[in-house]
């Protein structure tokens, strides 16, 4: 048996454990490493899978990126009507006919926490996400994933705006080196996610793509049980943890393959098109 067996196996074993259901199920997608990989392609199959699952169950793309990052994912996977979560929940998008509109924003006040990362990263680039899906960084912090340019601004506007996510990027620090210093700022007030470089999203408390599924769930009345997650990085866990059946991509780190009830194949290997052809009806 290959190891793409295997997974195929093991991710087929775990989803045939969710209970028996007339309606559809609630599948929470994680987009940089769960559907496209880490230069930003989707796969054929990938795009395929997606469409047939959107046609049968509620498809919730949940990630990271900002409104204007997320939409075209949204439309890549065919969801016409329902909705997707951005900025690891602190947006929620209200999706119609295609169209997609704003309907939940979770904001905070990043100042306090600003200031404390400054002392210990005084070399970082800062970003704010405002609710309007406006960014506003410091001098040459620009990023594809903010879906537009943002406005240039000194950190000390930065910590006077209101936001729905804050980013703290250092490019001389690893993963690992960058956790240990955000670590010890003892930054609190806000919920934070380091991703695969040293990258740091902040989210007002108790915010994660994992409590706005929740929403979404209770109001489309899916039971807990038939919720399925796939995703590959630390601000996945929460939706992992939460879900009936949380996958983990291949690649994950180990921490992210620990908070999840089964592992997929890589990104790679088109880990998530096995998740899906696994629940097709």
């Amino acid at each position: 048996m290959t190891d793409l067996d295997a997974a195929r196996d093991r991710v087929a074993a775990a989803l045939e454990e969710i209970p028996a259901g007339d309606g559809p199920l609630l599948i929470g997608l994680d987009v940089d490493g769960t559907l496209v990989d880490h230069d930003g392609d989707m796969t054929d199959a990938m795009r395929e899978a997606l469409r047939r699952a959107a046609d049968e169950h509620e498809v919730v793309i949940a990630t990271g990126r900002s409104v204007g990052a997320t939409v075209p994912i949204v439309k890549a996977a065919g969801v016409q009507h329902g909705f997707a979560v951005c900025s690891n929940g602190a947006v929620t998008l209200g999706i119609e006919n295609g169209e997609h509109r704003v309907i939940a924003t979770r904001s905070f006040q990043p100042g306090q926490a600003l200031a404390t990362l400054r002392e210990v990263a005084p070399d970082a680039h800062y970003a704010v996400e405002m609710a309007d899906g406006t960014f506003h960084a410091t001098p040459g912090f620009q990023d594809a994933s903010f879906g537009v340019r943002a406005i240039e601004n000194d950190i000390e506007e930065l910590m006077q705006l209101e936001a729905v996510r804050v980013v703290v990027h250092v490019p001389d620090l690893s993963p690992q080196e960058f956790s240990r210093v955000v670590a010890e700022s003892g930054v609190q007030g806000v919920e934070y996610a380091i991703g695969w470089t040293a990258w740091l999203d902040m989210a007002a408390p108790g915010i994660s793509k994992a409590s706005a599924l929740e929403e979404i769930r209770a109001e489309l009345g899916i039971d807990r049980a038939r919720t399925v997650t796939v995703g590959d990085g630390f601000n996945d866990t929460e939706m992992l943890q939460w879900a009936g059946v949380g996958v983990a991509m291949g690649q994950a780190p180990q921490g992210v393959k620990d908070s999840a009830d089964v592992v997929t194949a890589s990104v790679y290997d088109d880990g998530t098109v096995m998740v899906l052809d696994a629940l097709r009806a």
